[in-house]
């Protein structure tokens, strides 16, 4: 339900909390803590995958300094932001100063400081379609008009894009997750990629790209990042997928005008974010060959596990669903070609001890009400296998 004033009492809310509603994700994540329930629904890495020996190492080293139990700078513990500008100088292949770097409260900070940086109400977004709920609760929360491009197998339709800008749409920026895509899985292709940073200089508009799982690539790295080919752009990413969610570090860079209006933003938030995790998470990525090796692993694990996945899915569902190939990240995007609607489904797939999140809740509108995104990370092969189970058992009792 929309998010509202309590109709016939005092509490009158901001109207920014009109029509806001909670992620369907979030309310699916309460649902599926039984522990009966397998949940496919959440984009939770693997927990046997978080470095925590590593992690506990590293803060035993930090809590030697009495600077990571006290209030730190604003836009970061300043080991980390080096290491942030190094890491991202090498993905875009120019150098990034640590005064371009922000670091956030996980990347959904970021988005919403930049949300309110960027955006008076009513100006226009561009959002993929089926699009990161994340992004859409922060642009709906900053009131502004929303405006679908779809994606195909190769990432946002830039062509599209294009025809309704030269129809006259001005947005004020673009919000992409380009590799990986979250809940589609497709990656943004190389031509596309250039062709969004060309359409960003011609027409004037920011585009962020939201890249929380380029570095969880199977086999083939993703092309270099949308910001190689812009100062347009402004990048986002995590150690949540690749370190520990419960770190909570994510960071932002680019323009450093940007950088410093969030910096000012910040400070009316939060202050400054966790000294302690900023400089655990600063050692650990900062030990590049420990970082490759840990990468290594959590690329084979997660690589066999989408095979798992999709291997299921193909001998339970056949012909029923269509499926494309996964390259990397965490989820695996279906859509059921027999008309069913996943809504439904999903409510007799938790009956049946199985949880994934339908293709509604990506939808800026009622579409998508076929698809659905299944995380392959969390789970091993045997359990992946018995949620496909459970899921096909529910469908069939759909007739």
């Amino acid at each position: 339900m929309p998010f509202d004033s309590f109709p016939g009492s005092s509490l009158a809310l901001s109207t920014r909390m009109a029509g806001l509603h909670s992620s369907a994700i979030r309310d699916l994540l309460t649902l599926t803590s039984r522990p009966e329930v397998v949940s496919l629904a959440g984009g939770l890495p693997a927990t046997e995958m978080i470095p925590a020996e590593r992690i506990s190492q590293a803060a035993t080293r930090a809590l030697q300094d009495p600077r990571a139990v006290q209030y730190g700078e604003t836009p970061g513990w300043a080991p980390l932001r080096e290491t942030v500008a190094a890491w991202e100088c090498e993905r875009i292949g120019r150098r990034v100063e640590t005064d371009e770097v922000v670091v956030t409260h996980g990347s959904q900070q970021a988005l919403s400081l930049l949300a309110q940086v960027l955006l008076d109400p009513g100006e226009a977004v561009v959002v993929e379609d089926p699009g990161y709920t994340g992004a859409l609760q922060v642009f709906r929360a900053a009131q502004a008009q929303l405006v679908p491009v779809a994606l195909d197998e190769n990432g946002m339709d830039t062509a599209a894009l294009e025809r309704v800008l030269a129809s006259g749409l001005r947005p004020k920026l673009v919000h992409t997750v380009s590799n990986f895509h979250n809940p589609r899985g497709v990656v943004l292709s190389a031509p596309r990629r250039a062709h969004l940073a060309h359409l960003a200089d011609r027409y004037g508009f920011w585009i962020i790209e939201d890249d929380p799982y380029g570095e969880l690539w199977f086999g083939t790295p993703a092309p270099v990042p949308v910001a190689a080919h812009s100062d347009r752009v402004i990048r986002l990413s995590s150690a949540s997928k690749v370190l520990a969610p419960a770190l909570r570090v994510g960071w932002l860079h680019g323009d450093r005008r940007v950088c410093e209006a969030v910096e000012l933003l910040k400070q009316g938030a939060d202050l400054c974010g966790s000294s302690l995790t900023q400089q655990i998470a600063a050692e650990l990525l900062g030990d590049r060959p420990w970082l490759s090796g840990h990468l290594d692993t959590i690329r084979t694990v997660y690589s066999g596990r989408a095979r798992a996945l999709l291997g299921a899915l193909e001998g339970a569902f056949g012909d029923r669903i269509a499926q494309a190939s996964v390259h990397g990240g965490m989820f695996c995007w279906i859509e059921f070609t027999d008309g069913t609607d996943t809504a439904v489904l999903l409510e007799a797939a938790v009956g049946r001890g199985v949880a994934f999140v339908p293709g509604s809740a990506f939808a800026l509108g009622s579409g998508h009400a076929h698809g659905a995104r299944l995380c392959f990370a969390t789970n091993s092969a045997q359990t992946l296998n018995e949620a496909v189970a459970r899921l096909a058992a529910a469908h069939r009792a759909l007739g």
